[in-house]
């Protein structure tokens, strides 16, 4: 009687897991069965998706009135980086579109969407690669709107949008042909005059739900608008929209550093000779995610040497990832060359994590603009 009760109370003593511990089981029991099938695009986890938001994964970072914290969004997210990329990068979306409607000022739309997409009950995504290019001088923007009762009438095409399906919502702008300025608002993929075109097969992430996705006079009720206009909306959510990358990045480096000490103790006395070695990946993970979790504590941030910060942080952490998937590749040598290895996997999603916009050059554009 006594062992059981004192065996209680050593478990009621426990911690209660937290939602970056909940995500890393999610992702080690259920996702990484999955992980050659989202690269290869027979897969997209949409079930586990939602059983990462059941457990909080996409809610963390939700203002509610107040500051906003993006620590524990980045830490679920490099968990789920740590098993796979593309999934971290679906996740990014998910809590991307959450950010998005936590930040509207749109009463209606932060009721309507706010609870459904910070649980996962509702998938979606952001269309803000060629916004954010276009706001940077990069290219002009791809969507046109014109005003009329009760919402506005929208053309034309996005040429790549993530985390997408038939029933999923996403966040882009449109530039107004009516008016001088920038409308942001919600897509509904279910619209009939919202088109979604499978793109031809990529490198890697092909189970991303990525579509090219064609406007045709779409009509966007002024329940879908997440701000009128768009640029004081957009500079307020910059900063978070940037820094939540963060976390595919780190989940990719610290799964490359596991790679590299797999090998060790059969490929150790040869690869001692090569220049990077784990030890430096794991101090370059600690500094990164260090940095990382300072910033991330106060994404409303508006000094701009703040923004320099979380560019220079985005820069660092997409090449960081690179040379780290590089570093993993030579340390297992054939064996990380077979197709079956998830070393090669590691470095196609690597070279996605500095590529996404904001890509490597556009941050470095960005940079050489202060």
């Amino acid at each position: 009687m006594g062992s059981l009760a004192l065996s209680q109370a050593d478990v009621l003593d426990q911690p209660a897991p937290s939602i970056a511990d909940e995500v890393a089981r999610i992702a080690r029991q259920e996702l990484a069965p999955l992980a050659a099938g989202i690269d290869d695009g027979s897969v997209y986890p949409a079930e586990v998706l939602r059983k990462f938001g059941a457990v909080g994964a996409w809610g963390s970072h939700v203002p509610h009135g107040g500051p906003a914290d993006l620590r524990c969004a980045i830490e679920a997210m490099a968990a789920v980086g740590e098993v796979c990329g593309a999934t971290a990068f679906m996740a990014w979306c998910q809590n991307t579109l959450v950010w998005y409607a936590a930040n509207s000022t749109n009463v209606k739309l932060a009721k309507r969407f706010g609870d459904a997409f910070s649980t996962g009950r509702v998938l979606g995504g952001t269309g803000l690669s060629n916004p954010m290019k276009s706001f940077f001088g990069i290219e002009k923007l791809k969507l046109k709107g014109r005003k009329v009762e009760g919402g506005y009438i929208v053309r034309g095409a996005l040429p790549w949008v993530s985390n997408l399906g038939p029933d999923h919502y996403f966040g882009t702008i449109f530039e107004r042909e009516d008016d001088e300025g920038t409308v942001m608002f919600l897509a509904d993929c279910s619209d009939p005059a919202i088109t979604l075109t499978p793109c031809k097969p990529f490198l890697a992430m092909d189970g991303t739900g990525t579509y090219g996705v064609q406007f045709r006079d779409a009509f966007v009720p002024d329940e879908l608008i997440l701000a009128d206009p768009a640029a004081p909306f957009v500079k307020k959510i910059r900063a978070g929209f940037i820094l939540l990358q963060a976390g595919m990045a780190l989940g990719v480096i610290k799964d490359c550093i596991n790679i590299m000490d797999e090998v060790d103790n059969p490929l150790g006395h040869i690869n001692r000779y090569l220049p990077q070695q784990p030890v430096q990946f794991r101090e370059l993970a600690a500094e990164l995610e260090a940095e990382t979790m300072a910033l991330a504590r106060d994404p409303y941030n508006e000094e701009e040497t703040y923004w320099r910060k979380v560019i220079a942080l985005r820069l660092r952490a997409g090449e960081a990832s690179v040379a780290a998937a590089h570093a993993a590749m030579l340390h297992c040598g054939a064996r990380g060359y077979l197709k079956s290895h998830r070393a090669q996997r590691r470095l196609r999603e690597a070279y996605f994590v500095a590529i996404v916009t904001p890509a490597t050059k556009q941050l470095r554009k960005m940079l050489a603009d202060f």
